[in-house]
């Protein structure tokens, strides 16, 4: 369980690198006039990433979940493949990418990089790793209870998102 602890916290390691760019480019978004829309389900968002990463590590350890390399090994692809969406994503919306939805004013939609295909293809990114994550080390009932509860914040973060996007104008 040694390697998938560090995945783990590689992971969140990663997070923190997000917040980082994320706290970022939100002052630079505030100082250009921006916007931010959606403050009360932020607070949830944070919630479900950091009890999702919790029991990652709790149910394999509690639950005696064994590495079964025939599901672990595709579902470590997936999360590698999660990571390079989502920054993939990050690097093409450059100083607009954000944890938060913030709408500068006379901003243009990003038609470009993975924007080209789908509206919001981080929420792909995330969609996986929430599932996959915890699959890697057999963790079934993590990725089962949080891709629910991730769907049902979605709903809420993705209607936030359309309707501030609506003041954008488009590329």
């Amino acid at each position: 369980m040694t390697w998938y602890t560090l995945l783990v916290l590689a992971v969140a390691a990663e997070r923190l690198v997000e917040l980082v760019v994320a706290r970022r480019n939100a002052a630079r978004a505030f100082t250009r006039g921006g916007v931010e829309h959606g403050q009360g389900h932020y607070p949830a968002m944070v919630v479900l990433h950091l009890g999702l990463l919790t029991c990652c590590l709790l149910e394999p350890a509690l639950a005696a979940r064994p590495f079964l390399p025939a599901l672990g090994w595709p579902m470590l692809a997936l999360v590698l493949l999660a990571q390079t969406l989502r920054w993939w994503c990050v690097t093409t919306l450059g100083p607009y990418w954000n944890t938060r939805v913030i709408v500068v004013p006379g901003a243009h939609l990003v038609g470009a990089g993975p924007y080209r295909f789908l509206r919001h293809p981080n929420y792909v990114a995330v969609v996986v790793e929430i599932a996959a994550l915890p699959l890697v080390h057999s963790a079934w009932l993590t990725a089962a209870v949080f891709s629910v509860a991730n769907a049902v914040l979605l709903t809420v973060r993705i209607r936030c998102e359309n309707t501030a996007l609506g003041q954008a104008v488009p590329a």
